[in-house]
């Protein structure tokens, strides 16, 4: 579950950026005493994510608003459905109201595409999991999405994990070096508790990978017969990922050839924002 203080840091940089001195149409047009309603609308069915992003939108703009969650993270909804009702200072409500729903119709959109990429391979082995192509700065809340949406992570960073892709492959080996004693080279300087993946491109460089002690082989871009000739080859020794021309019309066929994970680039890359709402009813304050 992703950090309150990591999504107080990403609310608090958005509301920032949405009204760095203030709200000056809420607060020329709107009474300060004046209260409201408003009931989170979903205008499409979906996958719900970001039941604390939307509580910490609100409480820090004005911790007097109060927020009632009726739905879940990982909860399917329909159209129609009230997700969320926050009541309380008009003016507050007015403020959080755009990146509010900005980030929930974001983590909304990548938890209901995932959850489509994971129902498309059920009944196989296959994992389903996200990549680093994430909007700058809402990794931790996009993360959080896959997850509700009923995928797995990858590594979060650079810092996580070493995976050796095509380019490292190519410095590596420049000067002519062999790539399992490369790898193995790599194993005895890494940390113990680190894990080593590496990307190939085509089955002759398997063998190779595996010597080197490889603990995730990527099968980069590799059509059906190639997918099943790696995973034959490999033969439980690592773990098997498929990455590259991955869509909801190929994945079924991807995870059938055996492999552990497919990673999907598009769960965060190319996921729709839902048509979320906030329908707001002003209540008249005191005289």
């Amino acid at each position: 579950m992703t950090e309150t203080r990591e999504i107080e840091r990403i609310v608090l940089m958005a509301l920032d950026e949405d009204a760095p001195w203030g709200d000056l149409t809420g607060e020329t047009l709107i009474p300060e005493a004046a209260t409201a309603t408003a009931d989170l609308v979903a205008r499409e069915p979906g996958v719900f994510s970001g039941a604390r992003v939307v509580e910490a939108t609100f409480r820090l703009v004005d911790p007097r608003i109060a927020v009632e969650l009726l739905v879940a993270d990982g909860e399917p909804f329909a159209t129609g459905d009230v997700l969320a009702r926050v009541s309380g200072p008009a003016r507050g409500i007015l403020r959080a109201e755009r990146v509010a729903l900005n980030l929930v119709q974001r983590m909304s959109g990548v938890a209901t595409l995932t959850a489509r990429y994971v129902a498309a391979v059920a009944g196989t082995r296959a994992r389903i999991v996200d990549t680093r192509k994430t909007t700058p700065g809402l990794r931790s809340l996009e993360r959080q999405a896959v997850r509700d949406g009923g995928g797995r992570n990858h590594r979060r960073s650079l810092s996580d994990a070493i995976m050796a892709k095509d380019n490292h492959l190519a410095v590596l080996t420049a000067g002519g070096a062999d790539l399992a004693g490369a790898l193995r080279a790599a194993r005895e300087r890494m940390p113990h508790t680190a894990h080593l993946e590496v990307e190939v491109d085509r089955v002759e460089q398997i063998p190779a990978v595996l010597a080197g002690g490889a603990d995730t082989i990527m099968l980069d871009n590799f059509d059906l017969a190639a997918l099943r000739e790696g995973v034959a080859l490999i033969d439980g020794r690592a773990i098997v990922e498929a990455s590259g021309g991955v869509n909801l019309d190929t994945v079924a066929g991807i995870a059938a050839t055996g492999v552990d994970v497919i990673s999907v680039g598009a769960l965060t890359h190319s996921a729709r924002a839902l048509d979320l709402g906030l329908d707001v009813v002003i209540e008249a304050g005191p005289a």
